[in-house]
């Protein structure tokens, strides 16, 4: 590993705004306990439900758990720096919040797609949906976009860790961002840079361009549906997929695919704040809020451990 005896980064995160840190401590601390408590939840209760074990619920439950994973890898170090002041992270410690971002955002974009073609085979070609979208069909495309996920990830670490970072050390972001520690490294990094140009339009545009062409045939089969009833009814099956998808793909992809300027840097953590606290927050209020098989499994759940709450304080 030659990074000149470079043993730790120094994270700047937002510089601009250390003024009101306590304040975006709080905001990111509420955003990060309602994520985590949110994917739980929406874990536990497809974990527990039978009626919940369908192809659409087992693509959500390991959305939820890359989730868990995606906030648990960034916003504590985030939230040290803006408490305590914590700006230093060593450099093993740097390549494993690269390693879980990177299996994060590919695997999440893959998850997309593949619940973007399970809502496709059961909306315009229902009859065969129980054929197509088997148990063993359904686990092989989720084991399939963590793999791919896993390999990207290994890749990208094990390339960062054979730079030499001789000068600068300190990360203009609030994360050890792919970009961000190129600009340090005083290798020719460009091998990288195409890579990660390359892998963008692999595993972010190609992947987006399929979400939006399942969705148009989605779209053509409900407006053949006559009944008005019936079309909001189908439409409402993945109208939550399109949300998360809009903003997810929206941010990650115009901050990945943009040219790189020193006055988008500022909009870059945003932008990536979006996408790794924001939208993992959303996910299971737009899925469970929106989705009434998740209500009523949620329901049951509070009714049950009220339940046994009451007999353990009524023996008591």
């Amino acid at each position: 590993m030659k990074n000149c005896s470079l043993q730790e980064f120094y994270i700047v995160a937002f510089s601009t705004y250390v003024n009101l840190w306590y304040i975006l401590f709080v905001g990111v601390f509420l955003v990060f306990l309602m994520a985590i408590c949110g994917n739980l939840l929406i874990t536990v209760l497809i974990w527990i439900f039978p009626h919940l074990h369908t192809p659409m619920y087992i693509f959500l439950c390991n959305l939820s758990v890359l989730d868990i994973i995606h906030v648990f890898a960034i916003l504590p170090k985030l939230m040290s720096i803006m408490l305590k002041g914590d700006y230093n992270i060593s450099f093993v410690g740097c390549l494993l919040q690269m390693f879980m971002f990177v299996l994060c955002l590919n695997t999440d974009f893959l998850l997309l797609t593949s619940m973007a073609y399970d809502r496709y085979v059961a909306i315009c070609i229902p009859l065969q949906y129980s054929i197509i979208m088997n148990f063993k069909t359904c686990a092989m495309l989720a084991s399939a976009c963590w793999v791919i996920g896993a390999i990207n990830a290994v890749m990208h670490s094990f390339l960062m860790s054979q730079l030499a970072f001789c000068y600068s050390k300190t990360i203009n972001h609030f994360f050890c961002d792919l970009r961000a520690i190129l600009k340090l490294s005083s290798d020719d990094t460009m091998h990288i840079k195409n890579i990660i140009f390359a892998e963008g339009v692999l595993f972010g545009f190609i992947p987006f361009i399929l979400i939006l062409a399942s969705y148009i045939c989605i779209i053509t089969a409900i407006c053949k549906i006559h009944s008005t009833a019936g079309r909001l009814k189908t439409f409402s099956s993945c109208s939550s997929h399109i949300t998360i998808v809009i903003l997810f793909c929206g941010a990650s992809l115009s901050q990945y695919m943009k040219p790189e300027t020193e006055q988008s840097e500022e909009q870059d953590k945003l932008l990536s704040l979006l996408y790794i606290a924001v939208v993992p927050m959303l996910n299971p209020l737009v899925y469970s809020l929106r989705n009434k098989d998740v209500l009523l499994a949620l329901k049951i759940f509070i009714k049950i451990k009220v339940s046994n709450f009451l007999s353990g304080a009524f023996v008591r």
